[in-house]
């Protein structure tokens, strides 16, 4: 497991599939001031 980030640490680059067959570049891909990504793996 990958060690967590601390406060004002900057997120690593990546990319995420997202469900409706696009990808998002984050965080770059996200515009807005302030930024929260939830990772949420459910089952369906």
């Amino acid at each position: 497991m990958a060690d967590k980030l601390g406060l004002g640490e900057t997120m690593p680059s990546m990319t995420i599939n997202v469900t409706d067959g696009s990808s998002l570049d984050l965080p770059t891909g996200l515009d807005a001031r302030y930024k929260v990504i939830l990772f949420y793996r459910g089952h369906w």
